[in-house]
């Protein structure tokens, strides 16, 4: 499956994490490691529901200023390759359910690269008012926060072999 990204509909964010791709996804299926980077610092993320497997659910919540938890994303995996890709979209939740308000789904890639792994999140969206409005939320600084966020971890651990 590959996806070139339509610019009308697409947004996406790419960088080179220097740290073997078997790093990179353990950092995004494990629960715990995911919780650390998910979500642009210093807002906390806690990690509901991760079911990875097509149909499973993917629940987050996030608390900023150490209020309480709230909604963050609700959604369901649509495909999932091991060390390869993550497909997910929030227009359904898990087991397939539609869900209210949906407007994205996201690709996320995993391939290696001379200076470790190449990490690429790809977000498609059904209209270009749909794709302006991600852009306007912030989808660069975000992910792209995350994804340095991401990077700083597992480059951590492989430099001191943790998460081996």
């Amino acid at each position: 499956m590959t996806n070139t990204p339509n610019p009308t509909l697409d947004l996406t964010t790419s960088r080179i994490i220097k740290a073997p791709r078997a790093l990179v996804w353990s950092a995004w299926s494990d629960p715990v490691s995911f919780a650390q980077w998910w979500i642009p610092a210093p807002t906390k993320c806690k990690v509901v529901a991760m079911d990875l497997c097509p149909g499973g659910s993917f629940v987050t919540q996030m608390s900023e200023a150490g209020g309480p938890f709230v909604p963050h994303v609700t959604a369901c995996f649509l495909d999932v390759a091991e060390a390869e890709r993550i497909v997910f979209t929030n227009a359904l939740t898990g087991g397939w359910r539609p869900a209210e308000h949906g407007f994205m789904t996201a690709v996320i890639t995993f391939a290696d690269h001379p200076q470790g792994t190449e990490y690429t999140a790809l977000a498609m969206h059904k209209s270009g008012a749909d794709r302006q409005k991600h852009e306007e939320m912030g989808f660069h600084d975000g992910w792209g926060t995350v994804a340095a966020q991401l990077a700083a971890l597992v480059e951590a651990r492989a430099v001191t072999g943790a998460g081996r």
